[in-house]
């Protein structure tokens, strides 16, 4: 992580479970972390659980839905305006709401979920795209993807959470492809969480039988190592479950 110190990282969904053990963990590796959250007041308290003073100085706090372009296109701004543009991006934003894809009247949560999971992804992966080659930089984009976006899962409610993150398994090769067509050294990394412990997992799902899961700061370790691969290692895919994982 030696050559991005003091470099930009932008944690989308910074506010809680894995977003929040990623940002901590970027800013205590030494980059200037830009944290990205409707829960705005969530990021700036995170600064209370980073030892140093150096540290807490690193952590910034924009208050940003990514299912709205607008509020997309005005954080990458103001981090253009504040350090410069942006050398690393980790889409972690997403959501998942209990319905079913059959249930009458559901259209506006299908919708948030497409449009936070996929659309929001997208459009930041732009906005950093553009930034990283406007200034020639070697930068990295980490997408948090989930095993639901290589296999459905059979948990009631999941319902179009899971074609969500298929979508982003697609966008990954996808945005692969478009890198190396622009003549760019950019990274694209997907990882892909078996059960995590935060709240995407409900009450409901942890009911249907006890399941092994991960903790936050297991997927902020593998952010960490994909982005501290050396410049010729690209980690395309790297899918991670708890022991013991039957899905």
């Amino acid at each position: 992580m030696d050559r991005w110190t003091g470099k930009v990282a932008v944690v989308t969904g910074a506010s809680s479970g894995i977003g929040a053990a990623i940002a901590k963990s970027l800013a205590k590796a030494g980059m200037v972390v830009v944290g990205l959250a409707r829960r705005v007041e969530r990021v700036e308290a995170l600064r209370y659980d980073l030892k140093d003073e150096a540290t807490r100085k690193r952590l910034h706090a924009v208050k940003c839905d990514v299912s709205k372009e607008e509020d997309i296109l005005k954080a990458f701004s103001w981090v253009e305006e504040k350090f410069g543009g942006v050398d690393v991006l980790v889409n972690n934003a997403g959501i998942a709401r209990k319905t079913s894809l059959v249930a009458p009247g559901n259209t506006a949560m299908l919708r948030e979920v497409i449009d936070t999971n996929v659309m929001g992804l997208v459009m930041c992966t732009r906005e950093a795209f553009q930034s990283m080659k406007k200034r020639s930089v070697d930068g990295h984009i980490v997408h948090i993807n989930s095993i639901a976006g290589h296999n459905v899962p059979n948990f009631p409610g999941l319902n179009i959470y899971s074609a969500s993150k298929f979508a982003v398994t697609a966008l990954t090769e996808t945005m692969r492809r478009e890198f190396s067509a622009e003549g760019t050294k950019i990274k694209v990394t997907s990882i892909s969480p078996g059960a995590v412990d935060t709240e995407i997992i409900t009450d409901e799902m942890k009911e249907l039988g006890k399941f092994p899961m991960l903790e936050s700061q297991d997927i902020a370790d593998a952010v960490l190592y994909a982005v501290g691969t050396p410049p010729r290692v690209q980690v395309h895919e790297l899918t991670i479950k708890p022991v013991g994982e039957s899905f």
